[in-house]
């Protein structure tokens, strides 16, 4: 007897390249026992919207997009409390999610991971009350850039054109004053970067967390914040700290967390997965453990 998969595909997302595979992708889940249903998204929280009103008529869903498509499916996975096993081919740019779990990046190896591997239980992240994030919630300097480079760019260079887009945009780095609370610390300072995370990629980069001991069903974020420095030697050591992913006291706090508020004077432009997130002036970040089945 066959069973009902839910298909939802981002066809413009990353290099395309899923749209030239589309028949076999559907013909290799017919031949392991689904009946298919494709959706292709249309317009931002499109995803979300087809999880929330028909998820549950399914026995699986796959995704088929980058990052920020697999954040909006999520986001409707978390909203319907949604037990449903994900399925996920990466068709983005860069593919953090997929890179951090060992999911492969070629479309038919990654079906063949989906009809034949198993669930495992992965941590979410909430952003504030109807937002969720799958592997990153990050601000300042570094993070506008992904959603702000044009996605042809992004096409043809893949997380190369995150990479020239942030040693461009460092001449005019923005300072954010915050204040960020978690267990029973309070930080107060200007930073010009923090992220949130349950990734070993952030932007097609390898160990950016500075963290050797990352577990994607621990219930903890991984956490780093980069203060502003006010010299070029300060902005050199930083650069240098993160290039050979070594945690530098002196410009950087690191920490883990299961709960994190942050709060500012100005509203702070924040990324989710890879997408804009809005502008904030105060952000409430909890991890869900064990809270989606994703198929690895």
């Amino acid at each position: 007897m066959k069973k009902d998969l839910l298909f939802i595909l981002n066809p413009t997302a990353g290099k395309t390249h899923i749209k030239d595979r589309l028949f076999d992708v559907i013909n290799a889940f017919s031949e392991a026992g689904y009946r298919v249903t494709v959706y292709p998204t249309r317009q931002p929280m499109d995803g979300r919207k087809i999880v929330i009103s028909e998820g549950a008529d399914y026995d699986l869903i796959v995704c088929a997009g980058g990052d920020g498509t697999l954040d909006d499916v999520v986001t409707g996975y978390m909203l319907a409390k949604s037990s449903l096993p994900l399925g996920y081919i990466p068709a983005g740019s860069t593919n953090d999610f997929a890179r951090s779990l060992g999911i492969p990046l070629e479309p038919m190896a990654a079906v063949t991971n989906i009809t034949s591997g198993h669930p495992f239980a992965i941590d979410v992240g909430s952003f504030n009350t109807n937002d969720y994030f799958v592997y990153i919630a990050a601000f300042g300097a570094f993070t506008e850039i992904s959603y702000s480079t044009n996605q042809k760019f992004k096409n043809m260079f893949g997380h190369a054109a995150y990479i020239m887009n942030s040693i461009r945009s460092l001449n005019s780095v923005t300072t954010y004053q915050a204040t960020i609370r978690y267990d029973d610390r309070e930080i107060t300072d200007n930073f010009i970067y923090a992220m949130i995370t349950n990734s070993l990629s952030v932007g097609g980069m390898q160990n950016v967390v500075l963290a050797d001991d990352i577990k994607f069903d621990d219930g903890i974020f991984e956490c780093l914040l980069i203060k502003t420095p006010t010299n070029p030697l300060e902005l050199q050591a930083i650069m240098n700290s993160l290039l050979i992913s070594e945690v530098n006291e002196k410009y950087m706090y690191c920490f883990k967390a299961k709960k994190v508020e942050i709060s500012s004077e100005e509203e702070i432009p924040w990324v989710r997965d890879g997408e804009f997130g809005g502008n904030h002036k105060q952000v409430i970040i909890e991890n869900h453990q064990k809270a989606l089945q994703i198929i690895r």
